[in-house]
């Protein structure tokens, strides 16, 4: 039984109808005191005097990215520029989405590498310290991101199953950590709430690094064969980068808009 239902079951003792009799002037004013504060809490509720500050504090930071941009001639970065020309794989880019898909097809197979944004940590000092050390090499074109991004990269094959592939983009290579196996290849591949589900309760397979050294050192040739080697592993890094700064941006102009309305 709920509290608030035995508090109810309790009998209430009579009370004189004397005790209930209140002056004329005590009632009002009892009932005064509550409306005026109700009345001066909406209204200072209502005037919003943080609102101008804030929404000032925003436009002086779209402004400042709008100059970084500027300093740059805001055009596309030469690296994701040849690496969209090479045409080995698509990318799945939406806007205001954290993740980002590469696609490809490698026979009869269909390739996808999976990764976020929203693991990247902006306030790393390491991170600004890397960046300043590769400013020249960025300039030039080259891929500056490195840090480590983890990927999910699926390799699926109609009616056949699908290879589910857990790694880490680093230091210009991939670092596998499992390997699991899905005899669906509709359910390896789905990204929905039910599939998540369903996958849980699956055999992951064994952490990649007690493999036989052997089946370890083919099965990196076999990934590096359908296009994990160096430059895609440089290449995630950057984009997720590049991404997660058009997504901040945009942010700025949409908490802006909305402060401001």
């Amino acid at each position: 039984m709920s509290i608030r239902l035995a508090l109810q079951r309790i009998a209430l003792p009579r009370v004189a109808s004397r005790a209930v009799r209140v002056a004329p002037v005590a009632a009002a004013a009892r009932i005064a005191t509550p409306v005026r504060a109700f009345t001066a809490s909406a209204r200072r509720f209502d005037a919003g005097e943080s609102d101008a500050e804030l929404a000032s504090s925003l436009q002086q930071e779209i402004e400042y990215e709008r100059e970084a941009a500027a300093e740059t001639g805001g055009a596309v970065p030469d690296w994701l520029s040849q690496f969209k020309s090479e045409g080995v794989w698509q990318i799945e880019d939406r806007p205001g989405s954290d993740e980002v898909a590469l696609t490809r097809q490698f026979g009869n197979e269909h390739i996808r590498v999976l990764f976020s944004i929203g693991e990247i940590d902006t306030t790393d000092p390491t991170n600004e310290l890397e960046a300043d050390e590769t400013e020249d090499v960025a300039s030039d074109g080259e891929f500056h991101g490195s840090f480590p991004v983890r990927c999910a990269i699926s390799i699926a094959k109609n009616g056949a199953g699908s290879l589910n592939i857990d790694a880490q983009a680093a230091d210009g290579q991939f670092v596998v950590e499992n390997v699991t196996f899905y005899q669906d290849d509709k359910l390896a591949t789905a990204l929905t709430a039910e599939a998540d589900w369903a996958r849980r309760g699956l055999y992951i397979g064994p952490q990649f690094e007690t493999l036989d050294e052997n089946v370890q050192t083919h099965f990196e040739s076999y990934l590096a064969e359908r296009g994990f080697a160096t430059n895609l592993a440089l290449f995630i890094p950057s984009y997720a980068e590049y991404k997660e700064q058009r997504e901040y941006c945009a942010w700025l102009e949409k908490v802006r808009a909305f402060i401001s309305a």
